[in-house]
């Protein structure tokens, strides 16, 4: 197996948080701990949670394998490869010194990228495709508890008509008989064997002699296309969500791309939130925080629930329904319910009767302790 240029740039012992001799059974443990950690699906719309499990997933893909590991620790006991000189001139180790300009060319040569600024080789062999953005607007309620939508996008997708094999109806791309489908060639020098993608077919690994009508042979066109988009529970507004695999179609046999949806939260007439917590203010009388009460109090899944208020109960005070907010995988909030003491603006006779009474009643101002 060719060396990686990621092995020269990345400890995949520190990435597992392993030592270089650590047996196989504790890489194995090292990995599956990490991954189940960063995995996500536990972590929805954490780009940065998700590269860490890339990074993983890729350090056990290597020491994971027996004779990749191998080959892996081969490599990085020679070091760096710019100036490495264990030998020195003239005994037989290697002499590269090349400057900064030099080995990057060095590597690009070695890594089959080509010289930095382009060229053919440069956009050669697998391709993993772009990722799509696209704009959802939900309900309040939709984003708190979750859906299922559909979303209409305009974008580059699988060709229709060939179904991204870039070749016209009726035919077949052709093996490339200069790599032999490989898709690259291979030049062994000595210790190292290095691959570049082939020239001829562009590192496919196969040549379209007639090419799709619709396509033009690129095995992608722009067309609309509907996707099934999962939102979970508890979406925030402005959050945006990642579906895997969702996005453009990769070129020369690559994974496609990601579909990044960007979710917009319309407000409610009732509730709000924060965090997962759901908030909502509730008029009551004078009466019922005077004297206290059992109040019904609405919740944003439909059933009321009964909340009791204590004698005396101020108005701004702030009282929590437990489990009545929104249920996410890391847990259910609650309910907040502000009090406010609505005070009439129009008085019956005998509604005006009985403040006057109670004016008449009330022997001590609550203005008093502004005296001192």
């Amino acid at each position: 197996m060719a060396a990686q240029r990621e092995w020269y740039e990345k400890d995949y012992y520190k990435v597992l948080g392993v030592s270089d001799d650590a047996p196989a059974k504790d890489i194995t443990k090292a990995y599956r701990k990490l991954a189940r950690a960063n995995h996500p699906d536990t972590h929805p719309g954490d780009d940065a949670a998700e590269e860490r499990f890339k990074e993983i997933s890729a350090a056990y893909d290597v020491l994971g394998d027996e004779v990749k590991r191998k080959e892996y620790d081969e490599v990085r006991k020679l070091g760096p490869i710019g100036g490495f000189q264990p030998g020195g001139p003239g005994q037989g180790g290697f002499n590269f010194n090349v400057g900064s300009e030099g080995l990057g060319d060095l590597l690009g040569q070695m890594f089959g990228r080509g010289r930095r600024g382009g060229g053919p080789s440069a956009a050669a062999g697998p391709q993993r495709g772009a990722d799509v953005e696209a704009t959802l607007t939900l309900d309040f309620a939709d984003a708190a508890q979750g859906i299922t939508t559909t979303l209409h996008l305009t974008s580059d997708a699988q060709c229709s008509t060939c179904h991204g094999s870039g070749a016209k109806p009726g035919t077949q791309p052709v093996v490339c008989s200069n790599c032999g489908g490989r898709g690259v060639i291979d030049d062994n020098q000595g210790l190292f064997s290095f691959s570049s993608p082939c020239r001829v077919c562009g590192g496919r690994g196969v040549i379209v002699t007639d090419p799709c009508p619709t396509c033009h042979g690129t095995g992608t066109e722009r067309r609309r296309r509907e996707v099934q988009a999962r939102i979970p529970a508890g979406v925030a507004d402005g959050q945006k969500i990642r579906l895997k695999g969702r996005g453009a179609p990769g070129r020369n046999g690559g994974p496609p791309g990601d579909l990044i949806v960007e979710c917009h939260v319309t407000p409610h007439r009732l509730f709000g939130r924060d965090g997962n917590n759901l908030t909502v203010k509730v008029p009551v009388t004078f009466a019922e925080a005077a004297l206290g009460g059992d109040i019904d109090v609405p919740t944003l899944d439909g059933p009321r629930v009964m909340l009791r208020l204590r004698p005396g109960t101020s108005s701004g005070s702030r009282h929590r329904v437990k489990g009545k907010g929104i249920a996410t995988k890391k847990g259910t909030g609650d309910l907040i319910v502000t009090v406010e003491v609505d005070v009439p603006t129009h008085l019956s006779d005998e509604q005006r009767a009985a403040v006057e009474a109670l004016t008449a009643a009330t022997t001590v101002s609550p203005r008093t302790r502004l005296e001192s």
